[in-house]
């Protein structure tokens, strides 16, 4: 399989998008999660067909790659739901153990063309994307936590903030993950940022690496997660941290206290000292006609403010106030009328704003005028 992507990508461009499943899920045939992801590809597909067409370019195709790694450890309905915290180790492990270099690997199809033409270099138009759910988002974040944190800073050369964050691919996202928010504190310092008198700026053309969502009606991540790391770090010792955010054009660190003990047995959705975003329905959907330009929502993106809400086709995503508009990390607290319970991840309305941040995030640099 990863010869014949790296064959299509070095000929053509394309945007990658790989999934990593969640508990209870597998990679066997006939997994809804695998029918999920189709459906999902198959809607990314109609977009850049239309976005392709705007932009007076050629389509590129459209590659999926679903990770399977063996989310149950029995299947036997009810009891497989006390392996939850068996299982999150072994989600740890599979990041640690070989996802990382797959993930890299993957990531070489998205290059290989732009390696191809060293003489006459062209804008790199293929684009990756990487989603993992539940315990495959813990998957995903521990394989790529190191990488971004490195990347996030090898993109200030001479450790200036003259560049754009760079992240992995062009877009990670989280739905629903269970790991602690500890495991982030990493990511949130240094997309913050924040010295004596000043939180790092980001420019206009900064696109979102990281996409955090987390229903406030997933019990899973919620309540049992929570209930579960109770036991396992009570001898452990915590302190009271303080950290500092950006809540204005001003531009001025905020300090806030983080209770270790809180985030080492919170998931980082539920952590709310870390969340940057609230996404509600709206309660009339922006309709969108045949000559909507796809392009215009990386201007919207670029353009907004503290305490915005930027309107999408069927959802509002509202600015806390607690980073900076465009800090590339997302760390979204979403309404249980769009994502409903820890596993109903599908809907129509919050995948239609995941393919718009992938729309985002994936547009490429250049396009010949119409």
């Amino acid at each position: 399989m990863l010869k014949t992507y790296r064959d299509i990508g070095g000929k053509r461009d394309v945007i990658l998008t790989v999934f990593a499943h969640g508990w209870h899920h597998s990679a066997k045939p006939g997994d809804t999660n695998i029918e999920s992801f189709k459906e999902m590809l198959a809607k990314i597909s109609a977009s850049e067909t239309i976005a392709a067409a705007q932009d007076n370019r050629e389509k590129r195709e459209i590659l999926g790659v679903y990770i399977g790694w063996r989310g149950d450890s029995m299947s036997i309905k009810y009891l497989n739901s006390i392996t939850f915290w068996g299982r999150k180790s072994v989600a740890h492990e599979v990041g640690q153990q070989g996802v990382t270099e797959a993930l890299l690997r993957l990531e070489e199809i998205v290059n290989v063309r732009a390696g191809f033409e060293m003489e006459n270099p062209k804008p790199r138009n293929s684009r990756m994307v990487v989603i993992g759910h539940s315990f495959g988002g813990a998957v995903v974040f521990t394989a790529l936590q190191q990488v971004m944190a490195d990347r996030f800073i090898d993109s200030r050369p001479g450790k200036t903030y003259s560049n754009s964050a760079q992240g992995f691919g062009d877009l990670v996202v989280l739905m629903n993950p269970a790991f602690e928010a500890m495991r982030y504190s990493t990511l949130f310092d240094i997309s913050q940022s924040c010295g004596e008198s000043s939180c790092r700026r980001y420019w206009p053309d900064q696109m979102p690496r990281l996409a955090v969502l987390t229903s406030e009606g997933d019990i899973a991540t919620g309540m049992a997660f929570p209930a579960g790391r109770v036991f396992s770090t009570m001898f452990e010792t915590h302190d009271t941290l303080e950290r500092h955010i950006n809540t204005s054009a001003e531009n001025k660190p905020v300090p806030i206290e983080i209770k270790e003990s809180k985030a080492d047995t919170t998931t980082i959705g539920h952590f709310e000292p870390y969340w940057t975003h609230r996404l509600e329905p709206l309660a009339n959907d922006n309709s969108r006609d045949k000559d909507f330009v796809l392009r215009s929502l990386g201007k919207g993106w670029s353009e907004q403010d503290y305490g915005q809400q930027l309107e999408f086709e069927h959802v509002a995503l509202k600015h806390l106030k607690r980073s900076h508009p465009l800090n590339p990390y997302l760390n979204i607290y979403v309404s249980e009328e769009l994502i409903p319970d820890h596993n109903k991840i599908w809907g129509d309305r919050v995948i239609a704003f995941i393919e718009d941040l992938i729309t985002i995030s994936t547009t490429p640099i250049q396009a010949e005028p119409q």
